[in-house]
């Protein structure tokens, strides 16, 4: 059994993570910015926790995760401005990252996407700026103390779950949450994930061997 803090709990992939893993008998906190979503992280198994991570500073997110196993990133802009998407997306998952380490909170899961870093995107394009947060945030994880793991997963469906996927695929495509979240419960749970960025779409390798792979 983990304490496992959950940053995003009302993301589709998040309650998704939170059931699955109350129900394997972790003690799970979602993070949630909008109180009326606490009914739907309930739901789950999960205690809602109302707090704003894009205002809080390290001290505040520390007092978030203090006595936690494990931290997993899942929040986001949403694709809103870009000033919003740098401080959600980048500038708060990096507080994030420096209150883990402060309150001694070892593991970090970070749900980004398939081709992250990314500093291609052309300065003209809307994606640009959610592409810059989260390779920012991404390259400074991978710089941490932390026992990190960044998952990318391909382009996110609501297809139900098939328990397996390819972390081979040359580019990505479609993968459904289901996977996704029973991804990051994997990777959680297997210290094999850590130091590893997992990208991943649907395919055939059980999730399990997929996240045990070196």
């Amino acid at each position: 059994m983990a304490d496992i803090v959950i940053i995003g709990g009302h993301g589709k992939v998040a309650l998704r993570l939170e059931r699955l893993l109350s129900e394997r008998g972790d003690r799970v906190s979602a993070v949630i910015r909008n109180p009326d979503h606490a009914d739907d992280v309930a739901a789950t198994g999960a205690t809602p926790v109302v707090a704003d991570v894009e205002v809080l500073d390290v001290d505040g997110l520390v007092g978030l995760i203090s006595g936690a196993d494990a931290v997993v990133w899942s929040a986001g802009a949403g694709g809103g401005a870009p000033a919003r998407t740098m401080a959600v997306d980048r500038d708060a998952a990096i507080r994030a990252m420096a209150a883990a380490e402060r309150a001694g909170v070892r593991r970090f899961v970070m749900v980004s996407y398939f081709d992250s870093p990314d500093r291609s995107v052309p300065a003209d394009n809307p994606f640009r700026h959610y592409a810059e947060a989260k390779a920012d945030a991404d390259e400074h994880l991978a710089t941490t103390g932390l026992a990190w793991t960044i998952l990318g997963p391909g382009r996110l469906t609501d297809d139900p779950g098939t328990g397996t996927i390819d972390t081979g695929a040359a580019a990505s495509g479609p993968v459904s949450r289901d996977d996704v979240a029973a991804v990051a419960a994997a990777a959680l749970a297997d210290e094999r994930s850590v130091g590893r960025t997992i990208r991943f779409t649907a395919g055939g390798t059980p999730i399990a061997d997929a996240v045990a792979a070196g």
